[in-house]
């Protein structure tokens, strides 16, 4: 089998219907998302950020993985050489069941000690919608807690970014969903076709990516990726 690879974004989520924040302005509570995923934005009023991740918790306890997201699991578990790195935090291809998942932005289900506190874990699952307390506080120090999430003007996790930059290190490179904006996300796919993958662009839209693909399908992701199992199935 060959080496395979995706990078999804929000759009693979989108038949699951998980909001993205981008339309209608981006806006929250009358605030653009990038004024409250920041960590600025969390030092002023952490219970105000946590009331959008709450809310953001809450929607998703109602979204299922959806057929894009069965394929990719499927891939991931027949195929030996197979990573998806993924730009969304909702846990989707975790809940479908999908091996080697590498999350660039963190996971809302996740959370982690804001001050690091040294008898913390690095982070740790927590399910419960609605939560409780807001903001939610560390167990171990008492101190605040905040999402296991890259915020705007964060840096990537480096471990996280090594793997994803591994993995384009591959045959055949997807780019599903995904405007192809994002950086450094963005940059892995000219990084895989620069080793010499075979590049496939899934999404309704063009992209800035769209020029430079070997081949670019504009369906819903779901469909076009329901499609290309099924071919494979019959080859």
């Amino acid at each position: 089998m060959p080496r395979a690879t995706t990078l999804t974004g929000a759009g693979m989520s989108a038949a699951s219907g998980v909001p993205t924040f981008r339309g209608g302005g981006g806006l929250w509570e009358g605030h653009r998302v990038e004024e409250i995923a920041t960590p600025e934005a969390f030092a002023r009023d952490p219970e105000k950020v946590w009331r959008f991740y709450d809310e953001r918790r809450q929607n998703l306890v109602r979204c299922r993985p959806n057929a894009g997201h069965q394929v990719l699991a499927g891939w991931s578990r027949r195929w030996t050489e197979f990573a998806v790195v993924t730009q969304n935090v909702d846990g989707l291809h975790e809940a479908a069941g999908t091996q080697n998942v590498i999350r660039l932005h963190g996971s809302l289900w996740d959370f982690a000690c804001a001050t690091s506190c040294a008898k913390s874990s690095r982070r740790w699952r927590n399910t419960e919608t609605p939560l409780a307390i807001l903001p939610p506080r560390c167990p171990h120090c008492g101190g605040l807690a905040r999402p296991d999430i890259v915020w705007f003007g964060e840096a990537l996790d480096p471990e996280n970014w090594s793997a994803a930059a591994d993995a384009t290190r591959c045959d055949v490179f997807f780019t599903i969903g995904t405007s192809a904006v994002v950086q450094p996300a963005a940059s892995l796919i000219r990084m895989a076709m620069d080793r010499g993958a075979y590049a496939v662009e899934i999404n309704p839209e063009p992209t800035p990516a769209t020029a430079a693909m070997d081949v670019a399908i504009r369906l819903p992701v779901e469909i076009a990726l329901q499609r290309i199992e099924d071919a494979i199935a019959k080859a």
